[in-house]
């Protein structure tokens, strides 16, 4: 899978311009055109025209919003982020702090989780570390209690 984003930084906040995606022959397009208050594209070959919420991310764009909003103690409940053909509401908790014992070293983290409602039983938990600009670090998606996908970090380049 492969996935891009382009966005600039307005007002401390991540605005996205430009979002694609790849998976196999899947692919997905779309630019963000905030002065109409659309998102238009196509996915998988369908057209894509959705109406803009506030603070819409593409499924890239929120992973850099997420680290600006912990270095600015300003991590909102929702976010509506678009994924694939569809505008979703997820709800973003902070569950606390952790040590993880990373490929680049031990670092200190942020624990954020990720659902589509407050009772769902699929979750993101993604560890952000603080001395690296909250870069996450690791991830993780569990439905029910198990373990669906992890990723870690391997190395850091700046």
């Amino acid at each position: 899978m492969t996935q891009q984003s382009w966005f600039s930084l307005v007002d401390n906040h991540i605005r996205p311009k430009r979002y694609r995606g790849e998976e196999g022959s899947s692919f997905v397009a779309f630019e963000f055109d905030w002065d109409a208050g659309h998102a238009r594209g196509s996915s998988e070959g369908k057209p894509i025209d959705l109406v803009l919420k506030p603070g819409t991310q593409d499924l890239m764009s929120i992973q850099v919003e997420i680290m600006v909003d912990l270095k600015n103690g300003t991590l909102p409940p929702t976010f509506y982020i678009i994924d694939k053909d569809q505008m979703k509401e997820f709800f973003y908790t902070r569950e606390g702090n952790a040590k993880l014992r990373t490929a680049i070293g031990m670092l200190d983290t942020v624990i954020v989780a990720s659902r589509r409602s407050p009772t769902d039983s699929r979750v993101l938990r993604m560890w952000f570390a603080p001395s690296l600009g909250y870069a996450p670090v690791q991830a993780e998606r569990s439905r029910d209690g198990k373990l669906e996908f992890a990723m870690r970090i391997k190395s850091l380049q700046r």
